[in-house]
């Protein structure tokens, strides 16, 4: 078989890779537009042009070097989307810190195993978010900070941390406050900042991200400013960014989705980071486009799914939009026609990726037809590579699903301090194993079928929930629609579906079934269907078929059955 008839490709590109490091690209940006807006954050009242962004970036660059800090050590943000977030990103990168992205909905023993895994030094903190105390949780976990100094914490429970920093003005024992950190600074300290941004390599891990892992402890993605920096940019090339774009970013920073698709593709470009709340909700995200009069907008199919059916929709003049990237889970089709249609962003793309190949592999282009945006994620981002192999790590021929693997400058260092676990995803030819199932076509466009684990065996079977779901999500009623397996002693699996209605609609398990007859073989036609009101999902919006498989195994008596 001819070599390009194999699922193999590669991002032939003119377009060179970044060499900056993130504070030197930063400064870059700022001198060529130093009056334009960089940054607007709605419900805090800050509007920055990028030379304010800077002057704010290397004051509290400095702070930190004043608080102890030293290049390499882990710094901890734990935080939903504030102006002290991204400054504290552009800020670590300036002095060399790594900053460790730590989930908001995190709980203590999640935060505790994250800061003690890679050994956080420091932690900058929100006071709270919803429902988490994040003050409360960090006092339990470390009840000294009652008695001691700021910056000389000494914790039984955490060993390495020796100094947290909270957001907002209130004053807590033990913490110092954000905006105080930038006065800490010294003339000495401003100047070893000087003095610290030639020795910083492109090749240094600047980001630690937790993976949400299924099973298991979460993995410490290492990623360096080659991974993010370049990542960012070639995502911004793909939307075609530039200065005049103003990018409303509702998807959280402690994801790449957002620290890197959103502010680091922005700072590439000069265009401007609209940041409507703290965390998504639809209304100030509708408010913010039409005020700001944005022209990307980011979202996971679940945040365009709640704008296309808020209430006051009709209100909001969202005309200036254009483009904009929908990831995180795959893209109903119905859904992604409406977002072209009703929300006017016909240059809206699909980008796929993982947090370890930081993140994005894959992006469909402006001017791909509406059948290839809606039906596949595109073709391979510039300067990588990607295969799809069989069981025995062959590489298939172009229509046959198989495991994706990448390989380029988007691969991550390796999970902090976790040999082993590298190893098992990282390959001896440094292919990143995925876990994803993909087909790569003709033109090298990659659809993605499924996960490896959620690929259903029915009798002998393999069925791809995806496909179902895709088909489901055609019916005028359903909003939304899960489909994955369940342990059967007859077949090994069954489908389950769960079904999220449109509002005011009803609808019956015998309405799915009818709906499904004659039209998909029998054997993918779910054997079991609930009318759910949500799906349990990460904060990412990444939907978590393990926790629906788990509900359904409890309800249903069943459990996990051998098979051959």
């Amino acid at each position: 078989m001819d070599s390009w008839e194999m699922s193999y490709t590669n991002g032939v590109t003119g377009t060179p890779l970044l060499s900056d490091t993130i504070g030197a690209h930063l400064d870059r940006t700022a001198a060529r537009f130093p009056d334009s807006e960089a940054l607007v954050v709605i419900h805090q009242g800050i509007r920055w042009t990028y030379e304010q962004l800077r002057r704010e970036t290397d004051a509290v660059a400095a702070g930190f070097l004043a608080l102890g800090l030293e290049p390499g050590d882990r710094i901890g943000i734990w935080s939903p989307n504030r102006m002290e977030w991204l400054v504290t990103q552009f800020a670590s990168a300036k002095a060399g810190l790594i900053l460790v992205t730590i989930n908001p909905a995190y709980r203590l023993h999640e935060l505790e195993y994250a800061l003690n895994k890679v050994d956080c030094r420091a932690l900058i903190l929100a006071s709270s978010f919803k429902s988490s105390d994040y003050i409360g949780m960090i006092r339990s976990l470390a009840p000294e900070l009652d008695r001691c100094a700021p910056g000389a914490l000494s914790s039984a429970r955490l060993p390495g941390l020796r100094t947290v920093v909270r957001m907002g003005e209130e004053k807590t024992a033990g913490m110092y406050n954000f905006s105080d950190i930038a006065g800490l600074a010294t003339d000495a300290h401003r100047r070893r900042l000087l003095d610290i941004a030639p020795t910083l390599q492109f090749d240094d891990p600047i980001n630690i991200q937790f993976t949400s892992g299924t099973t298991g402890l979460p993995k410490g993605a290492t990623l360096t400013h080659h991974n993010i920096l370049n990542n960012g940019f070639f995502v911004g090339e793909a939307i075609s960014l530039s200065e005049r774009d103003r990018m409303c970013i509702p998807v959280p920073f402690y994801h790449c989705f957002g620290m890197v698709m959103g502010n680091l593709a922005a700072i590439t470009h000069g265009a401007c980071m609209v940041i409507p709340s703290e965390g998504f909700d639809p209304e100030p995200v509708l408010a913010a486009v039409e005020a700001e009069r944005c022209t990307s907008l980011y979202g996971v199919p679940t945040m365009f799914i709640a704008l296309l059916n808020h209430p006051g929709f009709e209100r909001f003049d969202l005309g200036t939009l254009r483009t904009g990237i929908m990831a995180g889970s795959p893209c109903p089709i119905e859904v992604m026609r409406q977002v072209i249609d009703r929300l006017h962003m016909s240059e809206i793309t699909i980008a796929y990726g993982m947090t370890e190949t930081s993140p994005v592999s894959f992006q469909s282009a402006r001017d791909d037809s509406t059948e290839r945006r809606v039906s596949t994620v595109g073709r391979v981002h510039p300067h990588l590579e990607v295969k799809i192999v069989d069981a025995a790590g062959r590489v298939v021929p172009r229509g046959t699903p198989g495991e994706l693997l990448t390989r380029g400058y988007s691969v991550m260092r390796g999970y902090w301090d976790d040999e082993a676990q590298t190893r098992e995803a990282i390959d001896a030819a440094r292919w990143m194993h995925t876990g994803d199932l993909a087909v790569l076509d003709a033109e090298g466009y990659c659809n993605i079928v499924g996960r490896i684990k959620d690929m259903v065996i029915r009798g002998g079977e393999n069925i791809y929930p995806r496909e179902i779901e895709e088909f489901l999500h055609h019916h005028p009623k359903i909003r939304d629609v899960q489909v994955f397996g369940f342990p059967d002693k007859r077949y090994g699996e069954q489908l389950c579906a769960w079904v999220i209605l449109k509002d005011g609609e009803r609808m019956t398990e015998e309405e799915v079934v009818a709906f499904c007859t004659d039209q998909i073989a029998h054997y993918k036609i779910p054997r079991v269907i609930r009318f759910v009101d949500a799906f349990p999902m990460t904060v990412t919006g990444k939907i978590q078929k393990f926790l629906m498989r788990q509900t359904m195994m409890a309800e249903l008596n069943v459990g996990e059955e051998k098979t051959a």
